[in-house]
């Protein structure tokens, strides 16, 4: 169960109602995924990638300070709103700044860092917050976010031919097809 219980004794409700943080993550995912891709389509891959991990910093900050359940709750889907597009553009920038041989190895890799959260992440912040607090969890993952911010802002290359993610209209017209009814 992780923070559940710890979360849940620190805001005052039963554990599943603080398991409510984690479908409303969820369903912040589910939103924020063609929301944030149709906002950020315009903008450059890199500053897309840094903005969209400052929402997943903000998110987690501001879920640290949170007074009580109802703030809690909202900070955690904005925290969450960024979760499918950056893994989705993630993927395309890893293949993009190696040669073609190595682009399956790129993507794996940046995939590796969310396998890596689960398994050492999870446990590290669960005994964190356990032993300093809850609030002391989400702090440490906002630090994080804030390290992986810097190092997208050195690492990926500013502007390049084809840094663009895709027109709004293409969008559009992609999600359009997609959910239209098929007979």
């Amino acid at each position: 169960m992780g923070l559940l219980p710890v979360i849940a004794k620190g805001v005052d409700v039963s554990i599943p109602v603080a398991g409510m943080l984690i479908s409303a993550y969820a369903i912040g995912v589910m939103v924020g995924a063609p929301l944030m891709t149709l906002l950020l389509s315009h903008r450059a891959r890199r500053n897309a990638l840094i903005f969209l991990m400052g929402i997943f910093t903000v998110g987690n900050l501001l879920s640290s300070i949170a007074p009580d359940y109802t703030t809690l709750l909202l900070s955690r889907i904005i925290t969450s709103l960024n979760h499918g597009a950056f893994f989705g553009l993630g993927s395309v920038v890893a293949a993009s700044v190696v040669p073609k041989h190595k682009q399956a190895s790129a993507v794996a890799t940046m995939f590796m860092g969310l396998t890596i959260a689960n398994i050492g992440g999870v446990p590290a912040a669960t005994w964190l917050g356990e032993t300093i607090g809850w609030r002391m969890s989400f702090l440490a993952t906002a630090g994080l976010g804030l390290l992986a911010m810097v190092s997208l802002w050195f690492s990926l290359p500013k502007g390049s031919a084809g840094n663009v993610l895709m027109s709004k209209k293409s969008f559009l017209s992609c999600c359009a097809r997609r959910c239209s009814p098929r007979c």
